[in-house]
């Protein structure tokens, strides 16, 4: 089930575009203002893309830089509520890159999103560093010496940190951020420790956002964002209830899931 509730939409094949498979999906998302082409098969739009954008404080006529863009979901949601940004999305997998120059024009954002192949270890020569107001990213969740029961390519790549691990997609977002410039990226709460330690004496006005399941249930995900080369303290904000007691999402959360509203902590 996709982030808005609703099912994948028809398999397409797309000539030239196609994942191993050959199938990929149209969706939509934030209500039906993001249309969304993504492989049927592997790693698939969930939330944590969507709330990513929404806690991006960019404004008009600035440049962002999305890390791990994979399909575009996140540059698309991001641009969806500010459409006067420039983003650049960057990827190592050409499938998703591609999939996301798709998105860009199928979004009418050709203009606006830019998505580039490439790697955090080693960033493409086109991106200067230090010339982005914000960077945001989904880093891979899982460490690297910890097995996903997945023969889905895409999506253990997505889920599961390779050669690059999460000091060094932090490393890479702060090279490539202005002074006073904005990281945001989401990730496993229970690795807040280190997130946090990747992010000492580099970044300060840090503020946490847990999204909370509901209930009496521990937070999966946290929101982290911070201001290069500033200093202030560390904020832990009460966060997000992402479901009802009687099932769905909080008006809350539908308001950033639907109607793209931003994450505001």
């Amino acid at each position: 089930m996709r982030s808005d509730g609703s099912g994948p939409g028809a398999a397409l094949a797309v000539p030239g575009r196609e994942p191993a498979d050959g199938a990929v999906s149209e969706d939509a998302l934030l209500g039906g203002r993001v249309r969304l082409r993504q492989p049927v098969a592997g790693f698939r739009a969930a939330i944590d893309p969507i709330f990513l954008a929404a806690a991006v404080p960019a404004g008009p006529s600035e440049v962002v830089l999305d890390l791990g863009c994979g399909a575009g979901v996140a540059a698309l949601c991001l641009l969806a509520r500010q459409p006067d940004l420039h983003v650049t999305g960057l990827d190592l997998d050409p499938v998703l890159v591609r999939l996301a120059g798709d998105n860009a024009r199928l979004n009418g954002l050709s203009g606006r999103f830019l998505p580039v192949g490439g790697d955090v270890l080693n960033m493409p020569p086109r991106l200067a560093p230090g010339s982005f107001h914000h960077v945001m990213c989904n880093p891979p969740h899982l460490p690297s010496a910890v097995s996903v029961p997945s023969s889905r390519d895409s999506r253990e790549t997505a889920m599961r940190e390779g050669a690059a691990r999460l000091s060094d997609w932090v490393a890479a977002a702060l090279v490539m951020l202005r002074p006073k410039g904005s990281v945001t990226l989401v990730h496993r709460a229970d690795r807040l420790d280190e997130v946090l330690a990747t992010l000492r004496g580099q970044v300060g006005d840090i503020a946490v956002c847990p999204l909370w399941p509901g209930g009496d249930r521990p937070a999966k995900r946290v929101i982290v964002r911070g201001r290069k080369g500033v200093a202030g303290p560390t904020c832990l904000n009460p966060g997000m209830i992402l479901h009802a007691p009687g099932g769905g999402f909080t008006g809350a959360a539908e308001a950033i899931l639907r109607d793209a509203a931003p994450l505001r902590f």
